[in-house]
């Protein structure tokens, strides 16, 4: 196995030999942080756009987070599932009152989101219904139990046979949702924005009427906010803008801060239905990550991050949009979740280019490019973004083209 040398060409190539090819091999080793800004191996400094995919809602090593983790490893470290401590039920007493169930909630603690709607699946599961309907291109998580829900082919085909009695319906149609959900519905599950599918918004008063189908059918209502929680849509929790409350909500991805932790929030009759035994995580409500959550939490609102999120979020799709670029399609935005979806798939290439420039985004699909920042994000950062973004699309549509505009 080679070493190879101290710079991004070199930890590619350490990559490729000591890492499983799940992802593909990331262009450049990261290896501080500070804020909104990441630095690589060798001195480049990048603004990142991404944070971690949705994870690091207060940036990179932010000092609420840094003390907390380390007085709480200073302390304890790990207990497992067979004893209590304070951090946890701190944390799952302050969530059960952010989301508005402080007296007929139950949470369960584990470590990502694919594990939070595995728990989330198991509580459908108990109901004794055989079905769910889930919508199609949701994305949900990679494990069996998460992908079936998944309402994306490509992902579920390769390791089918999945979790049976799962349907998917277009995301937003209301008709089609009620005319899927009968008396065998355990559940229905969505996400309040697709994130992975591109930052799709349904119609408004979406989630009020898959709150009503449940109700009339007696299923549940599992909502899937692991990319939109945690302030990142403006709100605490995105179902919170039409004023439903699930049954069932996961969370993972900034509720962690960067550390490692999920949570299925069972409400009312869903808060009960997983008996002892039947579902657990030997790493679930780790006091250190629980630590983090409540550093996020307590920062988040002291620091008024909701509110700034909203609107600097609100200002970037306008920026966006004022570019008037003919390579943007649309601009999509909920909070700090945005995507700016492309004439052409060049997705990948304008990400590149972006990454040359400073940039760290995301090819969410091949014609759509997804910001995901810190809520910590300065408004002049995001105006030195908009600022090179028209050249940067410029740049990637001369590439794809051949010709000489817009390059430099």
């Amino acid at each position: 196995m080679s070493s190879g040398g101290n710079d991004n060409a070199g930890a590619a190539q350490r990559w490729r030999e000591s890492i499983m090819q799940t992802y593909g091999t990331p262009p450049v080793e990261l290896v501080s942080g500070s804020g909104c800004e990441v630095t690589d191996v060798e001195g480049h400094t990048y603004l990142d756009l991404l944070g971690g995919i949705a994870v690091n809602v207060l940036g990179h090593a932010h000092p609420a987070v840094t003390r907390a983790v380390s007085e709480q490893i200073a302390t304890l470290g790990h207990v497992s599932n067979f004893y209590s401590h304070e951090p946890e039920l701190r944390l799952a007493e302050r969530l059960l009152t952010l989301i508005g169930a402080p007296d007929n909630g139950r949470v369960f603690f584990c470590n990502s989101g694919s594990e939070a709607n595995e728990a989330a699946f198991k509580i459908a599961r108990r109901t004794g219904r055989p079905g769910v309907v889930a919508a199609s291109e949701g994305f949900h998580g990679r494990t069996m139990g998460a992908l079936a829900l998944t309402g994306q082919p490509t992902k579920r085909e390769p390791f089918e046979p999945l979790p049976s009695g799962v349907e998917h319906v277009p995301f937003g149609d209301t008709a089609a949702l009620e005319a899927a959900v009968n008396e065998e519905t355990a559940a229905i599950v969505l996400e309040p924005v697709q994130g992975e599918a591109g930052i799709v918004i349904p119609p408004e008063g979406y989630l009020r009427s898959a709150r009503e189908i449940a109700d009339r059918a007696g299923a549940l209502l599992i909502l899937d906010e692991v990319q939109t929680g945690i302030g990142r849509t403006g709100h605490w929790f995105a179902f919170q803008r039409e004023g439903v409350l699930p049954d069932v909500l996961t969370l993972a991805k900034g509720l962690g801060g960067g550390l490692p932790l999920g949570a299925c929030v069972g409400i009312g009759e869903a808060a009960a239905m997983l008996n002892p035994g039947q579902h657990a995580t030997t790493f679930g409500g780790n006091p250190v990550c629980c630590a983090a959550a409540l550093a996020v939490l307590d920062t988040i609102e002291s620091e008024q991050l909701l509110r700034h999120g909203a609107g600097l979020g609100e200002e970037l799709v306008t920026m966006i949009e004022r570019l008037g670029h003919p390579l943007v399609a649309e601009v999509r935005g909920a909070g700090m979740l945005i995507a700016v979806e492309l004439n052409e798939k060049l997705a990948s290439v304008v990400v590149e280019t972006a990454r040359q420039r400073g940039y760290l985004l995301n090819p969410v699909r091949p014609d759509a490019v997804r910001l995901a920042p810190p809520l910590v994000l300065e408004r002049q950062q995001a105006q030195r973004f908009v600022r090179d973004l028209g050249e940067v699309l410029s740049e990637a549509l001369a590439m794809s083209t051949g010709g000489e505009e817009g390059t430099r």
